[in-house]
């Protein structure tokens, strides 16, 4: 019996995030049993921070990383929308699974009917904060930081009148009923790979065991989406959301916002291209939002 030493985040999304790897190789590959190993992040530990302020880049996969090459663990499961970028080759992300409800959501403390704009808004991204200040330009935006369950303690005790949060974390929760209102990718464009999870290997090692948990489509969107950001140089701290969507088996389109911080000025733009050129779409598109070609569209002045 072959073990498969899972590296994953100490909080409970992160742990049931690895779980759904540990499920499906219990369940599909004879022969083989798993082990979670939770490791605390530098992203876990500093709170009193927005994460542009820490000035470290892959602050929830450092130390899963470090793990990974000493031989500690075999993989490692994350939230595709917290990994860095850049990849060590020696760490690549071998596959995607399938893509849980992108969007974000409003979540109101418990008893609340709707958001009246008076309580603060709590959300923990530069991303959010931007297209929040679009949707509620008088709302009262603070950063938020912590897990998800700590965050909705802060709401429900009243430090804050509402909170954005990603549907798919609340989803795998099993909290969907706290979500109070869906905001449609128009709204607010996520954050690259939003709702699907990456999960990287030691290079060399052979993975064919989890083929079967690996999504094709959702890997194509999560590459255009991730090339997007790249070119953009962009990670957690960049104000900008993209979101990738399969349309046929030929085609995909690609949504892109990107904030020019010279101009102040609020660009958007979606372009369709061939799906066996994803990444090649999400460049190009990027490059046309930097530029501010004359397919962008400019949605409004604002300073973040």
């Amino acid at each position: 019996m072959r073990k498969i030493r899972i590296g994953t985040r100490k909080s409970r999304l992160a742990c049931i995030q690895a779980e759904l790897v540990a499920e499906y190789i219990r369940k599909n590959c004879e022969g083989y049993e798993t082990e979670l190993v939770g490791l605390v992040t530098t992203g876990d530990q500093i709170l009193n921070k927005k994460l542009d302020e820490i000035g470290q880049k892959g602050l929830f996969v450092k130390e899963l990383d470090h793990a990974l090459l000493a031989g500690q663990t075999d993989l490692s499961v994350h939230s595709l929308k917290d990994m860095p970028m850049e990849i060590p080759e020696e760490l690549p992300i071998i596959g995607y699974s399938a893509r849980e409800d992108a969007r974000d959501v409003l979540v109101l403390p418990r008893g609340a009917g709707e958001y009246d704009l008076r309580g603060l808004i709590g959300c923990s991204s530069n991303r959010r904060i931007l297209q929040l200040r679009l949707l509620y330009p008088q709302a009262q935006i603070r950063t938020v930081r912590g897990n998800v369950l700590t965050r909705l303690e802060k709401l429900d005790r009243g430090e804050y009148g509402a909170l954005v949060l990603a549907a798919a974390g609340l989803k795998r929760l099993g909290l969907t009923e706290r979500i109070s209102r869906y905001f449609s990718v128009e709204e607010m464009l996520p954050a690259a790979g939003q709702g699907i999870l990456g999960i990287q290997g030691r290079a060399g090692e052979a993975y064919d065991y989890l083929k079967g948990y690996f999504d094709p489509e959702a890997g194509l969107c999560a590459r255009c989406e991730r090339a997007f950001m790249t070119y953009l140089s962009g990670g957690c701290s960049l104000p900008a959301g993209v979101y990738a969507e399969i349309i046929d088996e030929r085609w995909m389109k690609v949504q892109g916002l990107y904030y020019d911080e010279t101009a102040k000025a609020v660009r958007r733009m979606c372009m369709t291209g061939e799906r066996s050129r994803a990444e090649e779409l999400g460049r190009r598109l990027a490059k046309e939002l930097k530029d501010g070609g004359p397919s962008a569209v400019c949605v409004r002045e604002v300073v973040i």
